[in-house]
């Protein structure tokens, strides 16, 4: 069947809705393609039912941190991880079908299928073709291939939290914040966890010097982090898994082997852009991403992208959804609206929670006033039973404004925000400090911080 159209949208996650329900009112005829279940990656197999985990695993936490401390339990406490995985499910299993409902009440046609080019403004799906004045692409990312022996036997994330036993052994292959979140909630409910990085750096889009306490609290409760362990293979041995990693030195090479009862992919997302055969649609790739300009536009004028699959922003929810707010507008209206990525923020809900935004700078930077604190023996740290906490504000003096905050801590992901409306208004670093701020809380401590 050939249908016409005034908007297509490939992909039903935050970026395709957020542009679906942005432009539903305006009377245009409307289609939105997904070869998986409605609502995307963070609703359904992200960043929310992540945190529905996270959530219990500080919960716990705090438990046992408080044991001898005036409150907690007798003994530890520990996750009931199949009750966890029963309550996790409460939130993503009817959300497809609720997302679908609501756009089909919104007069959007909803299609199921691998969408793929014809040509500058045709997309197939099945046995339909759609015509579009304007499409966009949201497609989101997949898992990057890693290109080893043995690869098939790697979780990803999304199996990880559909897990009904944990296993007592766990490899993370990679040292990103998947990893590390993962890991902080494994090892919580009684798994042994190894983390493996091929370099020297792990976390590496996040700063140093907060990283560095964030992997002293990681070894504390017992998570094993190996930098400089690249995994070579990954080989099957009767119930379990050898993971085998190679390592140099200024004479040899060598190599490790590690025993798992699961190894779960944590090295990183990539555009999941394969299958739409772009180029039909003369759409240009940059750095294996959509190639985008500010007003979220690609190289086909008819084409817009939003999203993970992009090649501008932050891999963020709130980036998906910003980009498609720009999308929408410009579709709507001309090509006026920008992307403004000014005073982002980003998080790893590990334990401590690690909150950042904007530029990183060394202490000893000769070209900002970096402003760094020890926030391990501060109240609103020691009052939680946490050990680690730090923060850094990097401040560009001339000016009087901050350019990046990098927050160690409780609640650091609630915190982090006053900084990014600060950077993101045009306010002053100053102005951190004529706030009265509710008290006691960790909000208070900014005046503290900058």
């Amino acid at each position: 069947m050939e249908r016409d159209y005034d908007i297509i949208i490939i992909g039903s996650g935050v970026a395709g809705t957020t542009l679906a329900y942005k432009v539903a009112s305006s009377g245009l005829n409307i289609a939105i393609i997904d070869c998986r279940e409605y609502g995307g990656t963070c609703p359904l197999r992200g960043c929310d039912p992540k945190k529905v985990l996270a959530s219990a695993s500080e919960a716990t936490d705090w438990n046992n941190r408080l044991i001898g401390k005036g409150a907690g339990t007798e003994g530890l406490l520990s996750i009931d991880w199949p009750s966890l995985i029963g309550f996790k499910r409460t939130f993503t299993e009817d959300y497809s079908r609720k997302i679908e409902k609501s756009l089909f009440e919104m007069g959007i046609d909803t299609y199921h299928g691998q969408a793929y080019f014809e040509n500058e403004n045709t997309v197939a799906v099945g046995e339909d073709l759609l015509r579009g004045v304007y499409i966009f692409v949201a497609t989101g990312t997949k898992p990057r291939k890693l290109n080893i022996p043995g690869e098939g036997y790697l979780t990803s994330s999304e199996e990880f939290m559909e897990t009904e036993q944990l296993p007592k052994r766990i490899v993370f292959v990679g040292g990103g914040y998947i990893s590390f979140e993962f890991s902080h909630i494994a090892r919580r409910a009684g798994s042994e966890v190894v983390i493996l990085h091929r370099s020297k750096r792990v976390l590496k889009s996040f700063d140093s010097d907060l990283v560095d306490p964030l992997l002293k609290a990681s070894k504390a409760v017992g998570i094993e982090v190996l930098p400089e362990n690249p995994v070579i293979a990954v080989e099957k041995e009767g119930a379990h898994f050898l993971v085998k990693t190679e390592f140099k030195t200024e004479t040899h090479t060598g190599t490790h082997t590690f025993v798992a009862d699961m190894v779960v992919h944590g090295a990183g997302r990539v555009p999941d852009i394969e299958g739409l055969e772009l180029e039909n649609a003369g759409v240009r790739i940059k750095n294996g991403a959509i190639e985008v300009d500010k007003h979220m536009r690609t190289s086909n004028p008819r084409v817009y992208s939003g999203g993970d699959c992009t090649s501008e922003g932050m891999p963020l929810t709130p980036i998906a959804g910003l980009q498609a707010r720009v999308a929408a507008a410009n579709i709507l209206d001309g090509n006026l609206a920008e992307a403004d990525y000014t005073g982002v923020p980003s998080a790893v809900f590990t334990i401590p929670t690690m909150a950042s935004v904007g530029i990183t700078a060394p202490i000893d930077s000769k070209e900002y006033k970096v402003v760094f604190r020890d926030r391990s023996s501060w109240y609103s740290t020691r009052r939680t039973g946490l050990e680690f906490a730090a923060s850094k504000v990097i401040i560009d003096e001339e000016n009087d404004r901050v350019l990046g905050a990098h927050i160690l801590g409780p609640n650091a992901e609630e915190a982090i925000n006053i900084f990014a409306m600060v950077m993101r208004l045009g306010l002053k670093a100053s102005d951190l400090k004529k706030i009265v701020y509710a008290y006691p809380g960790i909000c208070s401590d900014i005046v503290h911080m900058v």
